[in-house]
């Protein structure tokens, strides 16, 4: 078998107590104090910076080749969210979890929506990022885009989560331009007995989850859950309620079954409904001409099953069959999009002699949509099924044994909107010591276009016309939308300075053709919907062209034995140019100053006497001078008590330094924003 890779404490105007900077300040200082005093014997949980130095180099990743990976082999910019940070975090959902990792842009747009991006391109619907759950895409081929209000794995339930920044289409295919998210569930072997958490907080008013395991035999093991939360709404930005109260109710199981000594299968599925409100801007009647913002509920709902067969062929060969069907909803009444998704995925590991460890494979996917047309947004055509069909094939060669890998791999996709299009990459690491790693890579990755690029129309905004004929701003589709183009080239570092710290950077230079621009068209007349009007149309096209480059480090230092460190810094300038034909003055600004230039991290860890640990962290992003956001820092903690080995009483503040912020409010959204509020909650976790 081959090798595995904020002022004092005061009362508000309502006689809330607020916590000020200096009793924030005086309780670092205080805890800080403890940490340096707390007695050396005591044992602590297992951390990342506390492992020996092999351990660390010897972390194993899936997401970058599609087979596990040694960190010391893996030529890419990988970030991995381990079971500890999950547990040291004060985060309550995946999007708050991916604030850590430096070089990935997480915006709260309003209490259930997000823009999520890594190495810029940010908006509700980042369409440059490859979303995954347990090899299951998520990214909607309707939007090009993630709804992250409906991604609701518990956290309970997440093994680790890998985010690659940098391309990963040679394996993953289209859309994973700038980076790939893979979140992988932990095996049903693992989660075995009952857990029942509950929490309660200003924000998230109400939550919990309650999940079993067991086994059927000694060679199949299960686990059923149930989920669900509520949460208040925000402020909105001018004041008064943001209409972005959000809820969900979620139920999943998972199945692990050892079929025999050469055969393993995995069956799993969820279902989930949920509720978020929201605020659009919508034109509420064209004669006379009335632009407004409509408060409304947009409800989601979906299910999904996955089935995943690994087959041990020999000792150097094995092969992973995965075949899933996902069905979703959603809808607010301005639209309505229902979709369909049947997908297989083939996949062949084979170790050719002492040098090649090949990988290849080839995948099916067809996705079937529905679509509601309203006045606001509508889709021609209203139905659609488009197909996808793909190979790859990627050899990792042993150029020095143990020492020195080159990886050559090259995607083949084929999809309905632009016909055949190839995505290559060449990666090389080279492990100077036990210690020290250099790799850097070139590669080219496509985003494909989606419906929302080629079939949609939304009428925007209307105004008053020349002898009273309104004139309706519609933003159209087109249909002859191309791939939007990527070529990359990185280079890292990683090492293991000492005992204590370990540090890992990334430098990379990404140079962009095709990539979309909003072209004005020809006015024309419509009569429907009545009155008669004047359409000023806007295109979608391809028009524009641009570089981005920048610098991402993150380090893990142990500063005691029971005090960590993990800091972090990512620093990103784009400059995008429009095309010769272009007449599109507003994309390229949005884009370049949508995303922040300077993002900065730090995480503390402390574990204090009395079976108390103590976590903290600290998040700087700069401002976003396109949308008049201004720079903020965002400070979260909490306090975890646990007198038993399954049982757990946390006291979380999240957003403390202010009592509301402004996260986005870029033009590549569909809702108005709202303000992020401060917040703390109480969490009780009991095992059995």
């Amino acid at each position: 078998m081959f090798e595995r890779q904020g002022r004092d404490v005061r009362r508000d105007g309502a006689g809330r107590l607020v916590l000020g900077r200096y009793a924030i300040l005086g309780s670092v200082l205080f805890f800080l104090f403890l940490a340096s005093q707390a007695a050396p014997g005591q044992a602590t949980p297992p951390d990342l910076t506390k492992v020996n130095l092999e351990d660390l180099m010897n972390i194993e990743v899936t997401s970058v080749a599609k087979k596990e990976q040694r960190l010391s082999r893996t030529a890419a910019a990988v970030f991995v969210i381990t079971q500890n940070d999950i547990r040291h975090s004060s985060a309550t959902n995946i999007p708050d979890l991916l604030r850590m990792v430096p070089g990935v842009d997480v915006a709260q747009i309003n209490a259930s929506k997000w823009a999520i991006s890594i190495r810029g391109f940010n908006g509700q619907y980042s369409n440059k990022l490859l979303v995954l759950i347990d090899g299951r895409t998520v990214y909607s081929p309707m939007l090009s885009g993630v709804f992250w209000d409906a991604q609701d794995v518990p956290l309970e339930n997440i093994d680790r989560i890998e985010v690659i920044r940098g391309p990963g289409a040679t394996v993953w295919g289209a859309n994973a331009v700038n980076g790939v998210i893979n979140i992988t569930t932990k095996k049903a072997g693992d989660t075995q007995g009952g857990l029942l958490t509950q929490g309660v907080g200003t924000s998230d008013r109400a939550g919990g989850i309650a999940r079993y395991g067991g086994k059927f035999g000694s060679n199949t093991a299960y686990r059923v859950f149930a989920d669900g939360f509520a949460y208040n709404h925000f402020p909105g930005v001018a004041g008064g309620n943001g209409n972005d109260d959000w809820t969900i109710v979620q139920g999943g199981f998972r199945v692990d079954a050892n079929a025999s000594a050469r055969d393993s299968i995995t069956v799993e599925g969820d279902a989930h409904s949920g509720n978020a409100g929201e605020i659009a801007s919508s034109v509420v009647s064209i004669s006379p001409p009335v632009n407004g913002a409509l408060p409304l509920n947009d409800r989601f709902s979906g299910w999904n099953l996955l089935s995943r067969w690994n087959h041990v062929v020999s000792p150097h060969s094995e092969t992973s069959l995965q075949v899933y069907f996902d069905r979703s909803t959603r809808g607010d009444g301005t639209y309505g999009i229902g979709l369909n998704t049947f997908d297989v995925d083939f996949q062949h590991h084979v170790g050719w002699g002492e040098r090649h460890d090949f990988v290849w494979g080839g995948a099916y996917r067809v996705s079937s949509d529905q679509t509601l047309t309203t006045p606001r947004i509508s889709f021609n055509p209203a139905s659609r099924t488009t197909q996808m069909f793909s190979c790859f094939a990627q050899d990792e060669i042993a150029i020095l044994a143990d020492r020195v890998y080159l990886s050559l791999g090259v995607k083949l996709e084929h999809n309905d909107y632009t016909g055949f299009g190839l995505q290559p990459s060449a990666r090389i690491s080279w492990t100077l010591s036990n210690r020290n790693m250099l790799w850097a890579a070139v590669s080219q990755a496509e985003r494909t276009p989606a419906r929302s690029d080629t079939n949609i129309r939304v009428n925007s905004a209307v105004l008053p016309g020349p002898d009273g004929l309104p004139l309706l701003i519609s933003i159209f589709g087109n249909p002859g939308f191309k791939n939007e183009v990527v070529r990359t080239v990185e280079a890292g570092y990683r090492t293991q300075l000492t005992s204590r710290f370990s540090l890992d950077a990334t430098v990379f230079f990404n140079h962009y053709n095709d990539l979309v621009s909003l072209e004005p068209g020809t006015p024309f007349l419509e009569t429907s919907p009545p009155p008669l009007h004047v359409v000023i149309p806007r295109f979608f096209s391809n028009l524009e062209h641009g570089e981005t480059h920048g610098l991402e480090v993150s380090a893990n230092w142990r500063v005691v034995d029971r005090w960590s460190l993990s800091p972090g810094y990512s620093f990103l300038t784009m400059h995008i140019h429009r095309d010769a034909l272009s007449q599109d003055l507003t994309t390229a600004a949005g884009a370049e100053g949508g995303s922040p230039n300077h993002q900065a991290q730090l995480r503390s860890h402390v574990d204090l006497p009395g079976k108390w640990s103590w976590n903290t962290s600290a998040y700087f992003v700069g401002r976003l001078w396109a949308q008049g956001v201004p720079s903020y820092t965002r400070l979260d903690t909490n306090l975890t008590w646990q007198p038993a080995e399954r049982f757990s009483i946390t006291v979380a503040g999240e957003n403390l330094l202010r009592d509301h912020h402004l996260e986005y409010m870029g033009p590549d959204s569909t809702i108005l924003p709202s303000m992020i509020k401060r917040s703390a909650y109480a969490k009780i976790a009991w095992q059995f």
